[in-house]
C-alpha cells in the first residue's frame, strides 16, 4: 500500500472512531434514561403504598430484602441524583464529540446545539420585566 493509501485509510478509521463514541454516548444516555424512569416508576409505588406496614421489599440483584420505606426512598433519591448528574455529564460531552466529528468530516458546526435552557432565576427575572 502506498502512503497516500495509508493516509486515506487512517483518516477513514479515526472518522469511524470519533462516529462510533458519539453512538456509544448515545446509547448510555438512553440506558441511563431508562433506568431513571425504572427509579421514578418505583419513588412513585413507593408513594402511593396503601399497605400498612413500613417495610417494603426492595430487589438487590437477585434477592428481595425488606427495608424501610424512608430508607428505600431515600436510597432511590440518591440514584435519581447520581443518574442525572452522569446524564447531563454525558450530554455535554457528547456535544463536544459531535463538533469533533463534523471538524474531521469537514462539515461545518451546528448552530445552536450549544444552547442551555434558561434558570428558574432567569425565568423570573424575565417573566418579571415582561409583566412591567
Amino acid at each position: 500500500m502506498d502512503a497516500e493509501s495509508q493516509r486515506v485509510l487512517e483518516f477513514l478509521t479515526s472518522i469511524e472512531e470519533a462516529a462510533e463514541d458519539v453512538l456509544s454516548s448515545k446509547q448510555q444516555i438512553v440506558d441511563l434514561d431508562s433506568k431513571r424512569n425504572r427509579n421514578r416508576e418505583a419513588l412513585s409505588a413507593l408513594k402511593h403504598e396503601m399497605s400498612d406496614s413500613e417495610k417494603v421489599k426492595v430487589c438487590f440483584g437477585n434477592m428481595f430484602i425488606k427495608f424501610p420505606k424512608s430508607k428505600t426512598s431515600e436510597m432511590i433519591q440518591r440514584d435519581q441524583e447520581q443518574l442525572d448528574k452522569e446524564i447531563n455529564d454525558l450530554r455535554k460531552g457528547l456535544k463536544a464529540k459531535v463538533n469533533r466529528l463534523n471538524e474531521m468530516q469537514g462539515k461545518p458546526e451546528l448552530r445552536g446545539y450549544n444552547l442551555s435552557p434558561l434558570s428558574s432565576d432567569e425565568i423570573r427575572a424575565i417573566n418579571s420585566l415582561l409583566k412591567r
